[in-house]
Order: structure tokens, then sequence, then C-alpha cells
């Protein structure tokens, strides 16, 4: 859901600056995976919120610093795979 609602604020984006398609459309692809912080994130996370004893704090513990990694890593990772960040598809 969050992905079909930023995908064409994503691409206004992407025409009105003349940003890389695909590193601005990478980077939209890993935020909406990032869905660590919270038990009801994504299913996974409810599966085992429960049985395993967790506490919303403890997503958020173990969940923040991952989505922190995520975005150090994407950032640079998506230069470095499609060059300058303006011009050329």
């Amino acid at each position: 859901a969050a992905v079909t609602l930023m995908f064409p604020i994503a691409v206004q984006f992407i025409n009105s600056t003349g940003i890389n398609t695909k590193s601005v459309l990478f980077t939209l692809m890993l935020a909406a995976s990032s869905s660590f912080a919270t038990p009801i994130g994504y299913q996974t996370n409810l599966l085992v919120w429960g049985p395993g004893g967790y506490t919303p704090g403890d997503f958020f513990r173990f969940g923040f610093p991952l989505m922190i990694i995520s975005c150090v890593i994407t950032v640079p990772l998506s230069y470095i795979l499609w060059g300058s960040i303006l011009g050329s598809e």
C-alpha cells in the first residue's frame, strides 16, 4: 500500500528534477520493504509477536537500527549502481 501511494509522487519527483529513474525507484523499493520497527509492520512480525513474548519496544530496539543501516547503505549503493544521480537512465 505504501508503494502504491508513493509511486506517483516519486514519478512526479523524477520528472520535475531529472534524477535517475532507477536510483529513485530502487530507493522507494527498499524503503517500502523496511518494516522492521513495529510488530504490525509485516506478517512475520505479527506471527512471532505473541508466541515469542516480544513487546513493541523489542521490535523498535532491534528494528530501528536495521532501518538506519538500510538507509545508510541504500543511498550510496544507488549511486554506485547507477552512477551519477543526475543524468541518463
